[in-house]
């Protein structure tokens, strides 16, 4: 295992958290893609097929979003709560050593 991964192991919820948010993101933009690579398809058939991939991909943020709303790692509508988790974040992310 390699420096950087050993210095995250045991940080248990906030590691899960920060796996979440990557995959949330990852997958939105995933959702901006395939909207513009539908409307770029030359095809009715290629405009189908992406189309059905676009609603795939929302419905994954969308259960990705849920998820992390349980947990209490995301507040969508919360702007005070969010704030403070994305600065506790921020400040457990500092205390990480870098790799030699």
């Amino acid at each position: 295992m390699n420096g950087f991964l050993q210095n995250i192991v045991g940080m248990g919820d906030m590691s899960d958290s920060v796996i979440a948010s990557d995959l949330l993101i990852s997958t939105k933009s995933g959702v901006k893609m395939l909207a513009f690579a539908v409307t770029e398809a030359a095809t009715a058939e290629a405009r189908a097929a992406l189309s059905a991939q676009l609603l795939s991909a929302i419905d994954m943020h969308d259960k990705i979003m849920d998820f992390m709303v349980e947990k209490d790692y995301y507040y969508p509508y919360h702007m005070q709560a969010q704030l403070h988790a994305n600065m506790q974040a921020a400040r457990t992310a500092l205390k990480i050593p870098l790799p030699d």
